[in-house]
């Protein structure tokens, strides 16, 4: 049913992880595949999902009124096997590896798509995955203080600022319950993760937020031998600008406060 490419990884995570750093970084080897997000467009939006949608189950206004509305779903794409094996083409470099990012926010939309193709819906979610792009190698990539990690998504999801250069101006505010919200959310997803990767008999190399942002370069070292394919040349320089600063660490601080 599909060609798949000599060699694959999925970096698997959660937002604000330090994911990004270390995938553009990958994709600027030119040897490791160009690891984006092709899975984030939701079945019933065609978007990734939205600031609002992270908050489903939760009714407070003074959290819902900082959020933007919802847009209109996008026209849909075309069939998904069609769009499967433009991911895998757009996603491979001329040697061969392929790589992607993959959230557990959307890992079961991602399943029940892939479910619905032919002789995929009895199989484990690994093998569906590996149908389709054959011998798949995981990087598990987390972050140690989701205390931080839920600030950062708070602010984000505010600004639609998800990088330092997409900066709008737009001041977020703070909010115990909306970080609260993120940080029980992050901490499921990441326990998410690791059950799942139990219940397969993966066994990922395990990279912490803490430590990439330390010494990216050798976060991608590790990824590179963890996949077994050899640099060509000196690794990259990280590009991406760090977001934090001292407002984050200031909301932080006053969440662990009023937590007690």
């Amino acid at each position: 049913m599909f060609d798949p490419p000599d060699i694959a990884y999925l970096v698997c995570a959660t937002p604000r992880s330090g994911s990004t750093l270390l995938c553009e970084m990958l994709t600027d080897t030119g040897v490791a595949g160009r690891p984006g997000e092709p899975f984030e467009l939701l079945r019933g939006s065609n978007r990734p999902r939205q600031p609002r949608e992270y908050f489903e189950a939760v009714d407070d206004p003074a959290v819902l009124d900082l959020l933007p509305p919802l847009l209109p779903p996008a026209p849909a794409g075309g069939p998904f096997d069609e769009r499967l094996r433009t991911v895998i083409r757009e996603g491979t470099t001329p040697n061969g590896v392929f790589g992607a990012k993959l959230m557990w926010g959307y890992q079961a939309d991602l399943q029940a798509r892939l479910a619905e193709l032919p002789d995929l819906e009895r199989r484990s979610p690994a093998a569906r995955l590996a149908a389709v792009f054959g011998d798949v190698r995981y990087i598990h990539v987390w972050r140690d203080d989701n205390v931080a990690q839920a600030v950062s998504l708070w602010r984000a999801v505010q600004t639609s600022a998800w990088r330092a250069e997409d900066d709008n101006g737009h001041e977020p505010r703070y909010s115990h319950a909306g970080i609260d919200h993120f940080v029980r959310m992050l901490e499921a997803h990441r326990r998410a993760w690791a059950e799942w990767f139990d219940a397969e008999g993966i066994t990922p190399l395990e990279l912490r937020y803490e430590d990439v942002d330390a010494d990216p370069s050798e976060a991608v070292r590790r990824t590179l031998e963890h996949i077994g394919i050899e640099p060509a040349g000196a690794l990259p320089e990280p590009a991406l600008q760090r977001q934090s600063g001292p407002a984050s660490h200031e909301w932080a601080e006053r969440y662990r406060r009023e937590c007690g």
